[in-house]
């Protein structure tokens, strides 16, 4: 999963990349649009990785209640399979020890981030991502006042993205978790990037304003790279948890154009 997410880009986020061209109007944006895509075809072609930073191993586990797992661990298990794929793979390792202090390299890009979720049903499906650190370190998280309401939430979103400029990588792919508590909605706008670029959520309301800020966020002509156009991002998703009286928690979690994914269900 580790080699085939980082060298494959997924076909629903190349097909969104192709058609965002065809509406693009900055001749510089579209040049950009043109090197990612030949960049995919490089990659694909040559089994290299999509980009240089084959990021945080993330990877989400949905254990149905009836599976038994046994012959060990299945952290351990996940944490060998990460380290076998990047090993295998000549990826770069890019997880360092002691966050605050040495930094050191601990040479295999584990440990993996583990979210496990117990579902019905006697399958496990495992989610991986290797989520790049340009990205990833544009995540923000704001509690805001309950009456502050929708706008709150837009605003948010469009000043995290103007904010983030290049260094996410645009087009992105938004990912926005409201409601529950900080962890909550912090996990839920990760989880939510593991879907499908055209997917609109199952809630009406919810995928209306999952149509809004996407057009809230073109609108602030960020564009592909930073270069400034109208394709500053490819969709957002947004998920949602019911939450307390006193509070209104967002999460913005962003996923740069490598949006580098793969599912299997055991």
């Amino acid at each position: 999963m580790a080699i085939d997410a980082t060298h494959n880009l997924p076909e629903d986020v190349e097909s969104a990349i192709r058609d965002a061209k065809k509406t693009e109007r900055s001749p510089l944006a579209i040049q950009i649009i043109d090197e990612i895509l030949e960049n995919a075809q490089i990659a694909r072609e040559r089994l290299l990785p999509l980009c240089q930073d084959t990021g945080t191993a993330v990877v989400m586990l949905e254990i149905g209640q009836d599976v038994h797992i046994t012959g060990g661990f299945v952290i351990d298990a996940v944490n060998e399979g990460v380290r076998k794929g990047y090993s295998d793979g000549f990826l770069r390792n890019s997880i360092a020890a002691r966050p605050f202090s040495a930094r050191t390299n601990t040479g295999d890009n584990t440990p993996a981030v583990i979210h496990t979720d117990i579902v019905p049903g006697d399958a496990i499906h495992i989610s991986f991502m290797p989520k790049g650190g340009g990205c990833e370190n544009m995540s923000r998280y704001q509690n805001f006042l309950p009456g502050m309401g929708k706008k709150a939430v837009i605003d948010f979103v469009c000043e995290t993205v103007d904010m983030s400029g290049g260094n996410p990588c645009p087009p992105l792919i938004i990912g926005v978790g409201i409601g529950g508590t900080a962890e909550k909605a912090m996990t839920m706008a990760k989880h939510s990037l593991f879907r499908k670029v055209g997917s609109q959520n199952e809630d009406a309301e919810t995928a209306a304003l999952e149509d809004e800020l996407l057009a809230a966020v073109n609108a602030l002509g960020v564009g592909p790279q930073a270069v400034g156009g109208s394709t500053t991002a490819l969709d957002v998703f947004v998920e949602t948890f019911p939450t307390h009286i006193t509070a209104l928690p967002v999460a913005v979690n962003i996923q740069c154009h490598s949006a580098r994914t793969k599912s299997v269900t055991l």
